[in-house]
C-alpha cells in the first residue's frame, strides 16, 4: 500500500475508534457547565424609563436660603375700575392696588445605596458597581422629584372620602348572593401612581388589585436606622354602604361625589368589615362584577384619617391647580352613568367642547392662552379620536409622497390644539406620571410685558443635586444623592385641570 492509503486507513480507524481523551471534551448541554467560555455582554443593559419632562422644562435657580421662598404679587392695579374721565381743572379717582403674598418652604430630598465588598469583588472586569449605583440613585431621584414637582401635597387635604352610593343589579357579573359593603378612598397623584405604577423607574409595571397597596400612612425605614411617617397621599377612607345580590351573576355599581383634589379612586368590596381592594378607577365611580381576591388589600389596613398631606413634600402643580385659593382653572366632568362616567365632547368643528369653555376661561379672565397639555397616553387616544371623526366632518390635511403616491401612512397623532380664541398652538404631550383622565394645563411664559417674571415657575435651590459617600461602618461601600429646593410657581392662574374623564 502506498503512503497515502496508509494514512487514509488511520484515518478512518481513528474516527470509528476515538480515544478517550477525545470522547471527554464534547460540547457542554448548558452555557455554565464543561470547559467553555462565558459569552457575557458587559456592562449590564439599563432598561428602565427615566423620564422627567417637567424636571427637564422648568428652571434650576441657585441661591436659595433660610427655611422658606417668600415673595409678592400686584394682581389688579384698580381694584374699583376707577373711570378715568376728569373734569376741567379737577384731579382723577383714586385707584387702589390689590396684592397677594406667597410662600413655600424648602424640602431636602434625596434617596440612598450601598454596594458590599463582596459586591465589589464579583462584578471585577464587568461593571464598576460602585459608579452603578450612585447613578441609579440619581435618576431614581429625579423620578421622584418629577412626581413631587407634579403631584406633591403639603397644604391641600383631601379630607374624608363622601360615602358611596351603592346600586346592586343580579346580573351582569359573578357575585354570589349576599350583602355587599363598599368603601372608597379618593387618591393624589403620588398615591394613584404608587397603586398603578407608572412611571417608578421600572418596566412592565401596572396595576394589580391582588398585589396593590393603597399607601396609608407610610413609615419608612432610613438608612441611619431612623423612621420617617408621612402621608403616602390618599384621603380619609369613606364609610361604608351596603348593597344586596341574589343569584350567581350579582354586579354593582358605585359613586362617590367627586373630590378635588383627587385622580383616582381605589375601591373595597366585601362583607362588611371585610372588604378588600377590587378596583382603582380614575372616575368617581366603578362597576363591580367579580368578587376581590381573597389576598388583596383590606380596608381595615387603613388607618382612619387623612393620609393625603406630606410634611416631607412641597406642593407640586397639580396640587395648586386643584387649589382654589389660586384661581388655577378647574372643570369636573359631570359623573355620569355610574361605572361609565363621561368622556370629552367633539364639537363638531374640528375641536373638543371642554377645550373650547377652558381657553375661553384663561381669556377672559387672564388674557392669556396656555403653552402645553399634558396629557395621559389613554386621553391622548381619546381626544385624537373626538377630533378626527369630529361629527362626520373631520379638519384634517392628508400629505402623500409625490414618488409614492399609492402609499398613505394610516392612523394620526394629534401633536397640537388650535386655541381658536388667541391663535396660538398648544402642545399636546403626553406625561408619563399623568393619569388617566386628568388634563393639566400649562404656561411657560405670561404675556405681561412689565410682570417681571421671567420664568413663570422655577426650582429655587439652596443645594441642587449632590453625592455622599458616607464612612465605612462595615465592609459595604453607602452612598446618597440629595438636594434641597422648592417649587416656586408666581402665576397658578395659568394653570389648570380638567379632571374625572371617563374612557370614552
Amino acid at each position: 500500500m502506498s503512503t497515502t492509503d496508509d494514512t487514509i486507513a488511520l484515518i478512518k480507524g481513528a474516527q470509528t475508534s476515538p480515544d478517550d481523551l477525545i470522547k471527554s471534551f464534547v460540547q457542554p448541554s448548558t452555557a455554565t457547565t464543561g470547559l467553555q467560555a462565558y459569552n457575557l455582554e458587559g456592562p449590564s443593559k439599563k432598561l428602565f424609563p427615566v423620564l422627567t419632562p417637567l424636571r427637564n422644562r422648568i428652571a434650576r435657580v441657585s441661591g436659595g436660603f433660610a427655611i422658606q421662598a417668600n415673595w409678592k404679587a400686584i394682581t389688579n392695579i384698580n381694584v374699583g375700575n376707577v373711570r378715568a374721565g376728569v373734569s376741567e381743572g379737577r384731579r382723577g379717582g383714586v385707584i387702589a392696588h390689590s396684592q397677594s403674598e406667597y410662600f413655600a418652604a424648602f424640602r431636602a430630598f434625596g434617596l440612598e445605596n450601598n454596594v458590599t465588598f463582596e459586591a465589589g469583588y464579583a462584578a471585577k472586569g464587568y461593571e464598576d458597581v460602585k459608579a452603578l449605583a450612585v447613578q441609579a440613585t440619581l435618576q431614581a431621584t429625579m423620578i421622584q422629584e418629577e412626581k413631587l414637582i407634579l403631584g406633591g401635597n403639603t397644604s391641600f387635604p383631601l379630607g374624608t372620602t363622601p360615602t358611596p352610593t351603592v346600586t346592586p343589579s343580579n346580573s351582569g357579573g359573578s357575585l354570589s348572593a349576599a350583602t355587599w359593603s363598599v368603601i372608597c378612598v379618593a387618591l393624589g397623584l403620588q398615591a394613584y401612581a404608587d397603586v398603578v405604577g407608572i412611571n417608578n423607574g421600572g418596566i412592565g409595571q401596572g396595576l394589580d388589585p391582588t398585589t396593590a397597596i393603597v399607601p396609608g400612612v407610610v413609615t419608612r425605614a432610613n438608612a441611619d436606622g431612623t423612621t420617617e411617617t408621612f402621608g403616602g397621599g390618599s384621603a380619609q377612607k369613606s364609610a361604608n354602604a351596603t348593597g344586596a345580590t341574589t343569584g350567581s351573576s350579582g354586579s354593582l355599581t358605585a359613586s362617590v361625589t367627586p373630590v378635588r383634589g383627587a385622580v383616582g379612586y381605589a375601591w373595597y368590596v366585601g362583607t362588611a368589615g371585610s372588604e378588600k381592594l377590587a378596583a382603582v378607577t380614575s372616575i368617581s365611580s366603578v362597576l363591580i362584577t367579580t368578587a376581590p381576591a381573597g389576598g388583596a388589600q383590606s380596608a381595615a389596613s387603613l388607618a382612619v384619617s387623612d393620609n393625603s398631606t406630606s410634611s416631607l413634600d412641597f406642593d407640586g402643580l397639580l396640587t395648586m391647580a386643584f387649589n382654589p385659593a389660586l384661581n388655577a382653572y378647574y372643570y369636573q366632568m359631570p359623573a355620569g352613568t355610574a361605572g361609565v362616567g363621561t368622556g370629552l365632547t367633539a364639537d363638531g368643528a374640528g375641536g373638543i367642547a371642554e377645550f373650547e369653555v377652558a381657553f375661553a376661561s384663561f381669556y377672559n379672565k387672564y388674557r392669556l392662552s396656555p403653552t402645553v397639555m399634558f396629557v395621559s397616553a389613554q386621553e391622548l387616544t381619546n381626544i385624537t379620536k373626538k377630533i378626527v371623526a369630529n361629527s362626520g366632518a373631520p379638519l384634517l390635511r392628508l400629505n402623500t409622497d409625490a414618488a409614492n403616491p399609492g402609499v398613505i401612512q394610516a392612523s394620526v397623532k394629534l401633536g397640537s390644539y388650535l386655541n381658536k380664541v388667541t391663535g396660538d398652538e398648544v402642545a399636546v404631550v403626553v406625561h408619563p406620571n399623568m393619569p388617566a383622565g386628568t388634563i393639566f394645563f400649562w404656561t411657560d411664559m405670561l404675556p405681561y410685558d412689565a410682570s417681571g417674571v421671567g420664568q413663570v415657575a422655577r426650582m429655587l435651590m439652596r443645594q441642587d443635586y449632590y453625592q455622599l459617600e458616607w464612612p465605612l461602618k462595615t465592609r459595604r461601600y453607602e452612598y446618597g444623592v440629595y438636594a434641597d429646593g422648592v417649587l416656586q410657581h408666581y402665576a397658578p392662574f395659568s394653570m389648570g385641570v380638567i379632571s374625572g374623564i371617563a374612557n370614552a
